[in-house]
């Protein structure tokens, strides 16, 4: 089961663990994402493809359900202006093993952080500016190449 929202609206951690916790699976693995207040960023803004980002996400979760043969992979992704300390990201990889759940969590994270059409828009001090893409990012979606 592939599941992947993209919303304005707030993550609801509970529910999107308990949609995640699938019959039958030996482990669930999670990460969440906040917005950071890194130098001031008042508000984050993130603007996207509808139908695209969608599409993209959803093949990100689908070749990690073929690798990992995951029972259950999630994506939920906010969009619109945030502030610091809210939820932007949740992933979650249900598997019939830890490992499996956990390497699947990594690879959704990283793979989505470059290959899904997002454009940041950070303001600090009442000022707007778009965010570049980070080589560190990249970096961590490549070593799943190998």
């Amino acid at each position: 089961m592939i599941r992947i929202v993209v919303t304005a609206e707030s993550i609801d951690l509970a529910q999107e663990m308990t949609r995640a916790e699938v019959a039958g699976v030996g482990g669930v693995a999670t990460f969440c994402g906040l917005v950071r207040a890194d130098d001031g960023v008042d508000q984050l803004e993130l603007e996207h493809y509808p139908g695209a980002t969608e599409a993209a996400l959803t093949r990100i979760a689908q070749a990690a359900v073929e690798r990992w043969s995951l029972d259950a992979a999630t994506v939920v992704h906010r969009v619109g202006p945030m502030r610091p300390g809210e939820r932007i990201v949740f992933v979650a990889a249900a598997a019939a093993h830890r490992g499996e759940a956990l390497e699947a969590c990594a690879y959704l994270i990283d793979r989505l952080k470059t290959d899904a059409p997002f454009w940041k828009r950070e303001t600090r001090n009442g000022e707007p500016r778009w965010v570049d893409a980070r080589g560190s990012d990249d970096a961590a979606a490549r070593r799943w190449s190998i």
